[in-house]
């Protein structure tokens, strides 16, 4: 599957950082917000140069690729029917001081993807980008072969969307480290080993594989 429009919902911090990050990549990339398209496109057009700015429903359902990364305290409002049968990538964290106690995502033992899973029925979810500082995600991109290039991980239960996003991460910069399940996401998650690291993808291997080591 080619993938070329990617719909960014979520025109934060996060979302217009991997939004530039995508455009620089050659990719049509969308982004919508809480605020009509007016008013995204207001700011978008500042910070996320070459987005163009969309309804979510819109935006969703004529992506490739759909990238959420929005607060997770709102991720219930988003509607799910049109993320159905799309590939949709989790970027997202929990931050309790920032979304409240939210019990689901308290209570979550495989995984906060694994609830936004839930909300988002229908759709197939990978979690990546959510490691990464959304300060770091652009400048340490580098071109494929360069001795300081660094590594994004990919989990998902789908071998065949894990690798359609795997292709993603490459192209934006990063060598892609890929794990076979979603649950592998709570890796990645806020005191996972290589939550906001900047590692390579052999540092990557061997953190998770330490971590693994250390369950066993």
């Amino acid at each position: 599957m080619g993938i070329q429009r990617i719909a960014v919902v979520g025109a934060g911090r996060v979302g217009t950082a991997v939004a530039r990050t995508l455009v620089d990549a050659g990719y049509d990339v969308t982004l919508s917000g809480s605020g009509s398209p007016a008013e995204v496109e207001a700011f978008a057009s500042i910070v996320a140069p070459g987005a163009q700015a969309r309804w979510t429903a819109e935006a969703v359902t004529q992506a490739d690729l759909v990238i959420v990364a929005v607060p997770l305290h709102r991720l219930a409002s988003l509607a799910p029917a049109p993320f159905t049968g799309r590939v949709v990538v989790d970027a997202m964290n929990y931050w309790p001081p920032i979304d409240g106690e939210l019990e689901e995502f308290d209570a979550a033992p495989d995984g906060t993807s694994r609830v936004v899973e839930r909300l988002l029925a229908g759709s197939t979810i990978v979690k990546t980008l959510n490691h990464v500082g959304y300060h770091d995600l652009e400048v340490d991109r580098r071109a494929l072969g360069h001795p300081q290039r660094l590594g994004l991980a990919v989990a998902g239960d789908d071998p065949s969307a894990v690798a359609i996003v795997a292709g993603v991460i490459e192209r934006i910069g990063y060598d892609p480290v890929t794990l076979p399940s979603l649950a592998d996401g709570r890796a990645l998650q806020p005191g996972g080993p290589v939550f906001g690291a900047r590692l390579t993808a052999a540092e990557i291997s061997r953190a998770l594989r330490d971590l693994r080591l250390e369950a066993a």
